[in-house]
């Protein structure tokens, strides 16, 4: 579960959920391969601040609930976690290096979203509104745009 984490000037409760895939979407996580992962981010967990919430395995992706501090950009999440499990994968699991034809574990591409410990876009704009005496909605944009 999620906490609000105290530093010297701010109070922050930042989630992510991220999604890698496996390098060619090729099966290669399998149950040594998710006892390295889990290990891997707990290890990750204990150096850096940041707490893994949620950790789960399909064959051929991984999806992270992770919480953070601000001072992390998800880049960086990501740059991270990408680098230091697959570094560790490869070398406690290295038949996976051969499936994977001695390249890289990771796709290029991954997912990121973020996730409010409180409710949805709905709700937090519920929220605001309710704030004040008169509300006005300066801007609003909930139209995906095509260019």
């Amino acid at each position: 579960m999620s906490d609000y984490l105290h530093k010297s000037h701010n109070v922050t409760v930042l989630m992510y959920h991220l999604v890698f895939p496996a390098k060619y979407r090729r099966t290669v996580i399998d149950e040594q391969v998710d006892v390295v992962l889990k290990a891997v981010c707990e290890e990750i967990a204990e150096r850096y601040q940041l707490k893994f919430l949620e950790i789960g395995t399909d064959k051929d992706h991984v999806h992270f609930l992770v919480q953070s501090v601000p001072t992390y950009s998800v880049t960086k999440i990501v740059t991270m976690v990408k680098s230091l499990t697959a570094r560790e994968i490869f070398r406690r699991c290295p038949y996976v290096k051969k499936q994977l034809w001695g390249g890289e574990f990771w796709s290029d591409g991954y997912f990121a979203g973020t996730v409010g410990k409180h409710g949805d876009e709905t709700t937090i704009s519920r929220y605001v509104q309710g704030q004040g005496k008169e509300y006005h909605k300066l801007h609003s944009d909930h139209q995906l745009a095509l260019f």
